[in-house]
């Protein structure tokens, strides 16, 4: 035990109604990375020494017939289809659409499919610090819906995921993660993705449920130029969301003409918090989603929808400002599906909504709230300050929501380390992959985080899940 506006609704039956609300973010684009001194750069073509390149795609070709005479977008992630580390709303397209339509698109791993088993925490590092001003992710993308305008939405529901069947989970030494100063050593796993029982074994004896999601996608900014693919905002992105799985639905505001539509990222799973940097990092063989295009319902930040939930969310460098960013999303979404005041919606939320920090990582922190659909139901509102049957836990409170987050997660890691006698890297990797960082009672003089790890990951619990 441890003690340390713009609005629109979308029906959705009996259920409620989606409101959408927030203000933008403004952000210093990254300088345009240069290209590598030896290897390939992100838009070569691969060519085999003494014969002629093979020529560009035909688009055309990459449109599929399924059983029953549906048709579905095929796009493969080659280093045509992909770019390492940025958004640009000047990329030319590498796939065009329209709405209603089905796609099914790989991703590769980071760095453009660098970060494969075998490669070393000092060759990550590397990557890192010789490519500065990107994000490690390769995106796929963009896509091209051409109905789509500046002022509209693009639904995006995620069908079907099927990843690799290997993921990793590595903290860069000394540069990023929530304590970079703490863990200046580094250290990279490497994990077998067991996909017939959806489950991985992180350290022996600890096994963790798959839960495949993707950690970034979104439509291109609406600022011209050349931005980092870490920080995430209005046009959804890096959002690190676990929740956003096969079934759910994104809803994000269209900032250019096209949307242009990427994804990369891909997680297996994640704790809310991926504390260490990352989460379950994987590829994907496939992601299949069908995109569609909202008219006539502005929005202006981006919302999921889940089969019970709709989640609201915000982002900051700043945790306090993330937590106030959801909470006004949440009170507008509250006050128009209960038809009650501001005052009273936020009230209210205090007894319905589940709010977790999504991750503190990706210098913007996210928190993300889950609201019930059904008007009779509140979420999961559990938030123990001790040690239950279901639950190892670290409970902190501070003034400030950034120090309550660090200490209760920092507590949280300590008692992997002193109490399940884990080394302390993998309790490091353990609390990104799998602690469950919830936001309690919050008031001007008081936030509470509450970081709970789930005793059935441990093998000797197993028949207790």
């Amino acid at each position: 035990m441890i003690h340390a506006s713009f609005m629109f609704r979308i029906a959705v039956g009996v259920s409620g109604v989606l409101i959408i609300g927030a203000a933008a973010f403004a952000q210093t684009p990254a300088p345009a990375p240069a290209a590598p001194a030896s290897g390939l750069p992100p838009t070569a073509t691969i060519n085999t020494p003494g014969y002629p390149a093979a020529g560009p795609a035909d688009p055309a070709l990459r449109v599929l017939t399924l059983p029953g005479g549906k048709k579905v977008h095929v796009l493969p992630a080659t280093l045509e289809t992909t770019q390492w580390g940025w958004f640009d709303n000047s990329q030319p397209p590498v796939l065009r659409v329209h709405s209603g339509d089905t796609i099914v698109m790989e991703t590769m791993m980071h760095s453009h499919n660098q970060v494969v088993p075998g490669v070393t925490i000092e060759q990550i590092k590397k990557l890192r610090t010789d490519f500065p001003g990107r994000g490690p992710h390769t995106l796929t993308g963009p896509i091209y819906i051409e109905e789509a305008q500046p002022g509209d939405v693009l639904k995006v529901r995620l069908n079907k995921i099927i990843p690799r069947a290997y993921a990793t989970n590595f903290n860069v030494p000394g540069m990023f993660g929530q304590f970079p100063s703490v863990f200046q050593d580094g250290q990279v796993k490497y994990m077998y993705l067991d996909l017939d029982n959806m489950t991985t074994e992180f350290l022996p004896g600890i096994v963790l449920p798959v839960r495949p999601f993707p950690g970034t996608l979104g439509v291109a900014r609406k600022e011209p130029g050349r931005y980092s693919s870490v920080p995430p905002g209005e046009y959804a992105g890096n959002m690190d969301i676990r929740d956003f799985v096969a079934g759910t639905t994104l809803y994000v505001p269209v900032h250019v003409p096209g949307a242009l539509l990427w994804s990369g990222d891909s997680h297996a799973g994640q704790g809310n918090g991926e504390v260490n940097l990352t989460a379950i990092e994987t590829a994907y063989k496939e992601l299949n989603i069908t995109v569609e295009v909202v008219k006539g319902k502005p929005l202006d930040f981006p919302r999921i929808e889940t089969p019970k939930s709709w989640i609201t969310m915000g982002f900051d460098q700043d945790l306090n400002k993330a937590w106030a960013q959801v909470k006004a999303q949440t009170v507008k979404f509250l006050s128009e599906q209960r038809g009650v005041s501001a005052e009273q919606a936020a009230k209210l939320m205090t007894s319905v909504s589940d709010c977790r920090v999504s991750q503190v990582v990706n210098i913007k922190k996210g928190v993300h709230c889950l609201n019930p659909k059904n008007v009779r139901d509140k979420e999961d509102m559990e938030r123990p300050a001790k040690e239950t049957p279901k639950y190892y836990v670290s409970h902190a409170k501070d003034p400030d929501l950034n120090k309550a987050m660090n200490e209760a997660s920092m507590g949280m890691i300590k008692f992997l380390e002193s109490e399940k006698k884990i080394a302390r890297l993998d309790a490091y990797g353990l609390a990104s992959v799998a602690m469950d960082c919830r936001v309690g009672a919050i008031s001007d003089a008081e936030k509470n985080v509450h970081c709970v790890m789930p005793k059935s990951i441990w093998a000797a619990n197993a028949g207790k899940r």
